[in-house]
């Protein structure tokens, strides 16, 4: 019956069982011990074992953060974030769970492969790579189950910008996980009242602000923010539609001008492979000509590493065009 209840625990959790659960079956502390000593066993985490000798695979790996964790754990921030496909991080840094208070659990340093592991080639290498231990008083609130219970999409983004070291830092990631994500700035605001964050709340409102603008990528993000307003150019218009042999597109960004109107595309493709893509990019361009609309044209590359120029070119077909623009504010142009 012992037997016979360990396994269903086992195949339940990977092969993983907690000190607890042994306890309950009758396994002393010493018995435990002796599995371990004779290598038939593993302790991954404090009061976690694995009843293997082998690697731990990433299931293991999120399995035994969770069970250590104890109940209502979930995965959250970065891990989270990865398992949301907002962002992908190295599987050898620690796990992120999120507890409710109250819990005494408290974050684990990463696990070596030891001598007394039987058998162990690989002596000092990685066995699990820690568990960073996070609380929150609205865990049920938003907590996600699936195949690993997790924090929200719309909160792992609002906890991946609160865990940056400053608020600038907290800008940026919100815009790139929200964007990665596809989580909605309407969504996120509702969260960001639901539950505010501990800091960056006036960052992360703006973030969220530049989002409800229009901002759907990182590359605009940093059109919008180190060429637009670094700059002192006018807010222009994102994503306003045209249509186009009967079909809605959207452009990037468009400045109203006295004379006519400037259209600026973000090119943020690698390459310009795709047939359908190049063939509807060119048909846009041809009716923003006929429509008598200025068009310019940049990628990743102007917009990330020269910014100033592409202001420089930006403000020029501006001024022609008869916007009245102040001076430059921006310190790093000649």
């Amino acid at each position: 019956m012992e037997n016979a209840t360990l396994q269903t625990l086992l195949n339940t959790h990977s092969g993983l069982v907690t000190y607890p659960h042994l306890r309950r079956l009758g396994y002393t502390r010493d018995r435990i011990e002796h599995e371990v000593t004779a290598g038939r066993w593993q302790r991954v985490l404090y009061g976690v074992y694995a009843v293997t000798t082998g690697p731990l695979n990433r299931q293991m790996v999120l399995d035994s953060a969770l069970l250590y964790g104890g109940g209502g754990a979930v995965l959250s921030h970065g891990t989270a974030a990865t398992l949301w496909g907002i962002q992908r991080i190295d599987e050898t840094d620690p796990v992120h769970i999120t507890l409710r208070y109250g819990r005494s659990a408290v974050s684990q340093a990463p696990s070596r492969i030891s001598r007394t592991d039987q058998p162990a080639p690989f002596i000092g290498e990685l066995r699990h790579p820690g568990v960073v231990v996070h609380r929150s008083r609205a865990l049920t609130h938003i907590a996600v189950e699936r195949e690993f219970p997790c924090t929200s999409r719309a909160d792992t983004v609002l906890d991946m910008a609160v865990l940056e070291p400053t608020p600038k830092a907290a800008y940026a990631t919100l815009i790139a996980c929200a964007t990665n994500g596809g989580v909605r700035p309407d969504l996120l605001l509702q969260r960001m009242q639901d539950r505010k964050p501990r800091r960056y709340i006036k960052a992360i409102a703006s973030a969220i602000d530049l989002l409800r603008d229009g901002v759907q990528s990182m590359l605009e993000f940093h059109y919008a923010i180190d060429v637009e307003k670094a700059h002192g150019l006018p807010r222009a218009m994102r994503q306003s539609p045209v249509v186009v042999d009967g079909r809605t597109l959207y452009e990037d960004v468009e400045y109203p001008m006295t004379s006519s109107q400037l259209i600026v595309r973000l090119d943020g493709r690698l390459a310009h492979s795709f047939r359908d893509i190049v063939f509807r990019d060119r048909r846009r361009e041809n009716a923003a000509e006929i429509a008598g609309k200025h068009s310019l044209v940049f990628g990743w590359e102007e917009v990330h590493d020269q910014p100033c120029a592409v202001a420089a070119e930006v403000r020029l077909v501006l001024v022609r065009g008869g916007v009245d623009l102040g001076p430059n504010p921006c310190p790093n142009c000649e």
